[in-house]
């Protein structure tokens, strides 16, 4: 198990599928191998990791990995927890209907993504049974020292705490123009600071992960109603006291969501139990295994992608 108990340095955790997704669709495809493969996901990722260890200077280093993007555990509370990706994963439509095949040039860079990360050395982390955002929760919560959280992903914002120096680095434009999400921003976005977050996810929903929400409450009603009553807690409350301040709509729809309220907590919530297993997490200064780097930068040409990182993390 990993331990922090002795640890009071910065971590950096990554949400590895984030950033390189980010990185394939901000890379041009057009930057392949020596044998046509292309690469522009694991080139990218690599620019971005050596500008993020250049600009932010962490102690320690996770890739935190998807083992399981869709925990069964999740969808047996939600059934229509990211089914649609099934869909899109399957080329199926909603109505059963086979969708037009796009080719997949991202899945095969995955791989050579993980192996280059070992090679240098790069702690990598996913868990079977759990999200990568479950594994960044669980180090999150044990680590004693300062906790930078890089991902594209608005869930992960119900981890910033202040107090304990957490605080999720938000691209806006690749790495180089990064949201410092604390909670003074939260409060002025969301009127919610880090623990709250999770309240009026839930509330508001998202389609992107399959989450319904309470119908009729967008975001900034999710975020009225707890400013009003404080937490779900104090809403549902309010449900059921004819005397409180909710609308008809707002209490009839709430009232009928109570399946959906009563589940959906543990769902966005990330997990902060995962058995994580025993990693170094200290970021390398030098290559792991550099014969075997050598041989994937060659197979792979990631030439100067890679150069420029073990450099930075040579300082």
């Amino acid at each position: 198990m990993w331990d922090v108990t002795q640890r009071t340095d910065r971590l950096m955790l990554l949400d590895t599928a984030s950033l390189y997704f980010r990185a394939y669709f901000g890379v041009p495809d057009s930057v392949k191998a020596p044998d046509g493969t292309p690469v522009n996901a694991v080139r990218g990722l690599l620019e971005f990791i050596t500008r993020l260890v250049h600009d932010h200077h962490p102690d320690s280093l996770v890739a935190c990995m998807d083992a399981d993007w869709r925990p069964q555990w999740r969808v047996d509370l939600i059934p229509s927890y990211k089914a649609h990706r099934v869909a899109q994963a399957t080329g199926t439509g909603q109505d059963g209907s086979y969708a037009e095949e796009i080719p997949d040039t991202l899945s095969p860079q995955v791989p050579i993504i993980e192996d280059v990360l070992d090679a240098v050395g790069i702690a990598r982390v996913g868990v079977e049974g759990y999200e990568a955002d479950d594994v960044i929760g669980t180090f999150t919560g044990r680590a004693t020292g300062p906790v930078d959280i890089v991902t594209g992903d608005r869930d992960l914002f119900q981890l910033v705490d202040d107090a304990r120096g957490r605080r999720v680095l938000y691209p806006l434009k690749g790495v180089g123009t990064l949201q410092v999400t604390d909670e003074e921003l939260l409060r002025e976005k969301y009127g919610v600071d880090g623990s709250g977050y999770v309240d009026l996810a839930l509330l508001r929903g998202d389609p992107s992960d399959g989450l319904p929400g309470v119908p009729g409450i967008g975001e900034k009603t999710a975020a009225k109603l707890l400013a009003q009553f404080g937490d779900l807690a104090g809403i549902m409350a309010a449900v059921d006291d004819p005397k409180s301040k909710l609308t008809p709509s707002q209490r009839k729809r709430l009232d009928e969501s109570r399946p959906y309220i009563a589940v959906a907590p543990t769902v966005v919530r990330v997990a902060g139990d995962v058995p994580l297993p025993d990693v170094d997490t200290a970021l390398p200064r030098e290559a792991r295994d550099p014969a075997a780097l050598d041989k994937l930068a060659e197979r792979w040409g990631l030439g100067g992608s890679l150069q420029r990182l073990l450099t930075t993390l040579e300082r």
